[in-house]
């Protein structure tokens, strides 16, 4: 091997190193962020070691450098780490050039003013519903999806949209794995969750009666686009205290109804209910 040759190995193989090391510093850096949820938006440097499966004092570097960039920041009181405003500039483009996000927002605003509770459009990440957009109820008492929110709950109504119209394999996987959340896995409890979800997809919307939470219920309905695939749903979250079974039913309408017009506007095509 010349010199030239056996130094450009080396370069090479210095820059794959580099490489692969940033790349590792970049995986990790996300998976911190990961950890923060609505649930759970404060967090310290245990908790997020913990989660992650990283040293304390790794995460500390990496928590002080997402700091420096505003992406989190420390609740002045508990000295633990929050999401920071930065994050807003980072996904900001992303979410003003969603077409859906866009599309859904004047619908949404109506759906409120018209049921008196929160709307909201979902997206789904190939395991998991997201909130991209929420328009919140004026009552005191309500139930708020935040931006950015994420369900893994089989019994969340969104969720519940989204697996409808998955193939059955890749819903029982997504079950099995755990990565959907779901009580009941048995032959019996799948069985049963099947024909809900089959059921869902005949009727065009689906419901959650305080399955996933007591206090809460949700109806939402899907979105199509113009090959009739579902790419987005539209939720209706609300307190179960001032939802009767009878109202349910009344702000199913109103859900499949909203999810219709961002469908047309979308230039979609609903696939008809059986």
């Amino acid at each position: 091997m010349t010199p030239a040759a056996a130094k450009e190995t080396d370069v090479n193989g210095t820059n794959g190193s580099a490489d692969t090391k940033g790349a590792s510093v970049v995986v990790n850096a996300i998976a911190v962020l990961r950890t923060f949820t609505a649930d759970e938006p404060l967090l310290g440097v245990t908790e997020i070691a913990n989660r992650v499966g990283m040293h304390k004092s790794s995460v500390s570097r990496i928590l002080a450098t997402l700091e420096q960039e505003n992406l989190v920041e420390r609740d002045p009181e508990t000295r633990r780490f929050r999401l920071g405003l930065g994050l807003i500039a980072v996904a900001g483009p992303l979410l003003a050039e969603m077409e859906e996000r866009r599309v859904a927002y004047p619908v949404l605003r109506r759906l409120t003013e018209q049921t008196g509770e929160t709307s909201a459009l979902m997206l789904w990440n190939g395991d998991e519903a997201i909130c991209v957009e929420q328009i919140a109820s004026h009552h005191q008492i309500k139930h708020t999806t935040p931006l950015g929110a994420r369900y893994r709950d089989a019994m969340s109504a969104s969720v519940q949209v989204f697996l409808s119209t998955l193939p059955a394999e890749r819903v029982r996987e997504l079950l099995r794995s755990g990565t959907i959340t779901f009580p009941g896995m048995d032959d019996a409890g799948l069985a049963a969750y099947e024909a809900r979800l089959q059921e869902v997809a005949g009727r065009g919307w689906a419901e959650n009666y305080g399955e996933s939470s007591m206090d809460e219920v949700g109806v939402a309905a899907p979105v199509f686009d113009h090959r009739g695939d579902v790419v987005a749903v539209v939720l209706i979250p609300a307190p179960r205290f001032r939802v009767s079974r009878e109202r349910l039913e009344g702000l199913a309408e109103s859900c499949v109804a909203a999810a219709a017009q961002v469908t047309s506007r979308l230039g979609g095509r609903a696939v008809p209910a059986s």
